[in-house]
């Protein structure tokens, strides 16, 4: 059988695009060497103990971290500590200011024709019921379509729920197709004259967890009440619908805006040793929703990127610089990740990568570079190959966290997790500690820990892509 390394040697004098490589530095190691020197560090971090440490503590010892709040504070000054502890080099906090929304009193229930109590939370950005709460019909709407199609005015005084049901699937792109219900199903009720709005929770479990979320509002549209039911009584309500009688329900709902506070994103570095060579972005986001305790969106994210990071900031120094941040408020519109790239956007960043979708096993690669740096795609399929992971077809897209320095033109990398029981907990009060597999996160250390050893110490150079 052939070594990883003899066959990345291979897969290099195949490839058509050798010939489009820079020259190479002479004081850089053999390829043979590094590519054994990656499968070593690649196959050890399968034992990887660092990223459920991390994961442990922050959801033991910090636990949920609602963007801007006192609890997200806690979590970056924790996190301080914990990278400092773990020999990371230049940790600071980075502070930025963003409008703050909290969530408050909520409830529901059906008035007529069957009288029950229903679990529901408020999206984030939702308006408030008056303070004895808001009793109206509801007005059915089987999805999101059938809600941009009814006619302007027709929700007048009217609670409109959408039911539409998400399922699962393996890449998680149901969730962008499904969660418009969310994101601007309440701008769209409100401007058609709706009174308040319930979505089935945009979700693939059949529980009574709600899930929560952000949506957002049009300038010029006032917020109504907007809330997630858990699918569970979203069924329930739909089938109330069925039976053909009007369906009645208050709604109390007290989230409020608070002002402007305090968010910041924790940065922390392994130093390369050729400050020309770049820096390779890499992360996750530190705060979380409020229901759980935010284990895999996204303590498990910020702990894989680090764990990875610190395999190689215990070895030999890289190439290139790897910078370690873990964003805040991201869930309530992504402002870490444009905070940072307004701190930083004169550094020369050649890469960019976070993990943002729970601690499920990798299964898939998709990257995004330019032509003379191909071969690093090719080295790095090679790499991840004995983990299980297959090369895309794709490009990479990154997230919401590194979308602003992508947008720049920076090259990035996906790591793509299994998102088949993901989006059960996704912003639940199950997203807790115990869905989190040991195994499967180690694999994920595992393969980030390959593709960092990669391109941080690749020969080639990284340069600027077509903005995303």
């Amino acid at each position: 059988m052939k070594t990883v390394a003899s066959l990345l040697i291979a897969a290099t004098a195949l490839s058509p695009l050798a010939a489009q490589r820079p020259q190479q530095r002479t004081d850089l190691p053999a390829p043979a060497k590094v590519e054994a020197s990656v499968a070593k560090l690649r196959d050890a971090a399968l034992k990887d103990e660092v990223a459920y440490d991390i994961v442990e503590g922050l959801t033991t010892e910090v636990g949920q971290r609602l963007a801007g709040t006192e609890a997200e504070a806690r979590a970056r000054a924790w996190s301080v500590v914990k990278l400092k502890a773990l020999g990371f080099k230049n940790v600071r906090i980075e502070t930025y200011d963003m409008p703050v929304w909290v969530r408050g009193t909520e409830t529901a229930e059906v008035i007529s024709p069957f009288r029950q109590k229903l679990q529901l939370t408020a999206l984030g950005n939702s308006g408030a019921t008056p303070a004895g709460g808001l009793t109206a019909e509801i007005a059915y709407f089987p999805t999101f379509a059938d809600l941009q199609a009814a006619p302007a005015g027709s929700l007048k005084g009217k609670i409109a729920f959408v039911s539409n049901a998400m399922v699962a699937t393996q890449d998680g792109s149901s969730y962008g197709q499904f969660g418009a219900a969310r994101f601007t199903g309440p701008n769209v009720a409100a401007q058609k004259g709706a009174a308040a709005i319930v979505v089935r929770s945009i979700g693939s479990d059949h529980g009574r967890g709600p899930h929560a979320g952000l949506t957002n509002f049009a300038d010029g549209v006032t917020p109504i009440p907007a809330a997630a039911l858990a699918t569970a009584d979203a069924d329930n309500l739909s089938r109330m619908v069925a039976r053909g009688k009007p369906v009645r329900l208050k709604l109390v709902l007290s989230p409020r805006q608070t002002g402007v506070h305090q968010s910041g994103n924790v940065v922390a570095e392994v130093p390369g040793s050729d400050p020309k060579a770049g820096i390779v972005l890499v992360g996750g986001h530190l705060d979380s929703w409020d229901l759980g305790t935010g284990a895999i969106d996204d303590a498990s994210g910020v702990a894989i990127t680090a764990a990875a990071a610190k395999r190689l900031l215990d070895g030999p120094r890289p190439r290139r610089t790897i910078r370690v941040v873990w964003f805040g408020s991201e869930e309530v519109g992504g402002f870490g990740g444009r905070a940072y790239l307004a701190a930083h956007r004169d550094e020369r960043h050649v890469l960019a990568a976070e993990s943002d979708f729970g601690a499920d096993r990798v299964w898939r690669l998709e990257t995004n570079l330019p032509d003379a740096a191909r071969p690093i795609a090719d080295r790095l399929a090679i790499a991840l190959a004995p983990l299980g992971i297959v090369r895309g077809t794709g490009t990479s897209h990154g997230g919401a966290d590194i979308e602003p320095v992508l947008g720049t033109g920076v090259a990035g990398v996906d790591l793509d997790q299994s998102g088949q029981r993901y989006f059960d907990y996704h912003h639940t009060p199950e997203d807790t500690l115990d869905r989190v597999d040991p195994a499967q996160l180690a694999q994920n250390v595992a393969a980030w820990t390959a593709m960092l050893a990669i391109v941080a110490n690749a020969p080639e150079d990284i340069g600027p892509v077509s903005p995303k």
